[in-house]
C-alpha cells in the first residue's frame, strides 16, 4: 500500500479525494490536511459532510494537519484540491520535498513540464515527469484538466482516427463545479448564467495541449482549433455539452468508431468498465440525473449524434471531472513505475 495524503480534505472536491479513497486498494489514506482552523482536529468534528453516500467512519477519528511538506512527510503521494491561488505555490513546495502531487488545480496545467493528463485519453504525456527531475526536482506535479474539458477530450478520444480542424462546444454546467458556496441560491434558481470566469479560456487551451504529442520534452499542441461558450444551470451535478466537430464521416462511421473503441491503458481500480458510453437508440440521452453516476461517476456519456458533426457529452463533474481524474492519474502513476 502506498501511504497518500489530501491537501483541502473539507471542501468539496477534497471530500470526493476522501470518499474515493477510504477504501482505495492501492492507497492508503493516512493524512489530511485543511485551514489552520481545522488543523489538529479529528476530521470528523471539523468537515461538513456534504455527499450522498455516507461519510466513512474509519477516517473520522484522523486529526487534521497543516499544509505543509514537513506535516505530511510520511505520505509519497499528495492529492491536491486546493484553490488555485493557494495550490500554485503550495504544490511546488511539495514537489520540491520529494512528494508525487496530483492536482485538481488549474495552477500548473499549462506549464511546459507538468503533464496535464486524462489516461484514456494522453497517458504518454506522464514523460513529462522525468523532465521535471532531469531538473533537479525530487517529487513531481502531475495535473487533470479542467471538469468541463474533461468531458469533452474524453468524448473526442474515439474521434483521433478521424480528420478535423476545428471543434466548437456550448457547455450546460452544474453549480456544484463552482463549490459548495460558489453560486448563491437566488442566483441560479429558475435561471441559466451564461459565464463562468476563465472556464472558457480553459476549454480552448487545455484541450490542445491534452490532445497534443510529446515529442522529446516538450508537447507540440494539438493541430486544431476549439471555441467554447460556457453556461452554469441549476443542475447539481453533472455537465451537460453541446460539441460540433467538423468530421466528415458518416454518422454510422462514427458510431462504429465509439463502439469499438478501447482505452490505451486498463487495469486501473478507478477506470470505469467503459470510459465512454454510446447511447444510439434514446434521443433524449444523456442526462445529468440519469447517467452521471455511469461508472461509479467516471464514465463519460455520448447521444445525439447528428451528421455534422454533432453530439451531446456528459459526465460527473466532481468525481470523473475533479477527485476521480486526479485518482486514477495516480494510478497510472504507479502502473508506470514513477513512484
Amino acid at each position: 500500500m502506498i501511504n497518500v495524503g489530501v491537501l483541502g480534505a473539507t471542501g468539496a472536491v477534497g471530500q470526493r479525494f476522501v470518499e474515493l479513497l477510504a477504501d482505495h486498494p492501492w492507497f492508503n489514506l493516512t493524512t489530511l490536511a485543511a485551514s489552520e482552523r481545522s488543523a489538529g482536529k479529528p476530521y470528523g468534528d471539523v468537515v461538513n459532510w456534504r455527499l450522498e453516500t455516507p461519510f466513512p467512519e474509519k477516517i473520522a477519528k484522523i486529526k487534521v494537519k497543516n499544509i505543509t511538506p514537513s506535516a505530511m512527510k510520511d505520505v509519497d503521494l499528495v492529492f491536491s484540491a486546493l484553490p488555485a491561488e493557494i495550490a500554485l505555490d503550495v504544490e511546488n513546495k511539495f514537489a520540491d520535498a520529494g512528494i508525487a502531487v496530483c492536482s485538481n488545480a488549474s495552477s500548473h496545467r499549462m506549464e511546459p513540464t507538468v503533464p496535464l493528463v486524462v489516461p484514456e485519453v494522453n497517458p504518454e504525456h506522464l514523460g513529462l515527469i522525468d523532465v521535471q527531475r532531469d531538473a533537479g526536482r525530487d517529487g513531481f506535479i502531475v495535473t487533470n484538466p479542467n471538469c468541463s474539458t474533461i468531458m469533452m477530450v474524453t468524448a473526442l478520444a474515439p474521434l483521433r482516427k478521424f480528420k478535423f480542424t476545428d471543434i466548437r462546444v456550448a457547455t450546460m454546467q452544474a453549480i456544484s463545479g463552482a463549490g459548495f458556496a460558489g453560486v448563491a441560491a437566488m442566483a441560479i434558481y429558475d435561471n441559466v448564467i451564461p459565464y463562468i470566469g476563465k472556464e472558457e479560456e480553459k476549454m480552448e487551451s487545455e484541450t490542445l495541449k491534452i490532445m497534443g504529442t510529446l515529442k522529446g520534452k516538450k508537447i507540440a499542441n494539438a493541430p486544431f482549433r476549439v471555441s467554447a461558450s460556457c453556461h452554469r444551470v441549476p443542475v447539481i451535478d453533472g455537465h451537460t455539452m453541446a460539441v460540433w466537430v467538423d468530421i466528415k464521416e458518416s454518422v454510422e462511421t462514427v458510431e462504429k468508431a465509439y463502439l469499438d473503441y478501447k482505452p490505451p491503458i486498463k487495469g486501473l481500480p478507478t477506470q470505469p468498465k467503459e470510459s465512454v458510453h454510446l447511447f444510439t437508440d434514446e434521443p433524449d440521452r444523456p442526462q445529468p440525473r440519469l447517467d452521471r453516476m455511469r461508472g461509479r461517476g467516471m464514465t463519460v456519456s455520448v447521444g445525439r449524434i447528428r451528421p455534422g458533426l454533432r453530439f451531446v457529452a456528459m459526465g460527473h463533474n466532481t468525481i470523473r471531472g475533479a477527485a476521480g481524474a486526479s485518482v486514477l492519474n495516480a494510478e497510472l502513476i504507479v502502473k508506470k513505475k514513477y513512484l
